[in-house]
């Protein structure tokens, strides 16, 4: 049995009202994603070490702002545990700032793009888009361009 055809007034309304409506979205995501920009800024995490004698503070990017070193940490002058203390603090403070921004973006893009971005992963990067394709399931294999 043939379903009655929707007038075409009918049609046009309901498209339109599915375009307000996909527009609405749009712009609620577009102002959430200032939102997060603003927030993904300010982002500062701290680590300490086991010991407790540094403190790292990095940005959103892993960047180090802030070392503090304990005065206690001086009396066993060794250089290279002191430095591997810090690196070790530092990218564990880096890891958990990225996990957080991570958590942030979930809303905006999914986190293995994010986490592709952080890694300069290109092939990563471009996944999405290369599915979006025709035939882009296919793309970056030689299989189909």
């Amino acid at each position: 049995m043939d379903r009655p055809q929707q007038p075409r007034q009918e049609r046009v309304a309901n498209l339109r009202a599915k375009l307000e409506a996909m527009m609405e979205d749009y712009y609620k995501l577009r102002d959430g994603l200032k939102e997060f920009q603003q927030a993904a800024q300010r982002l500062q995490v701290t680590a300490s070490s086991p010991d407790g004698y540094i403190k790292a503070t990095v940005g959103p990017r892993g960047q180090l702002i802030r070392l503090e070193l304990d005065p206690r940490i001086y009396r066993q002058p060794n250089s290279r545990a002191l430095a591997q203390s810090i690196v070790e603090t530092v990218q564990r403070a880096a890891t958990e700032a990225a996990d957080k921004l991570a958590d942030m973006v979930k809303p905006f893009m999914p986190a293995e793009e994010l986490q592709a971005h952080m890694k300069l992963d290109f092939d990563g990067m471009l996944k999405r888009a290369d599915f979006m394709l025709p035939g882009g399931d296919q793309v970056g294999r030689g299989e189909v361009r």
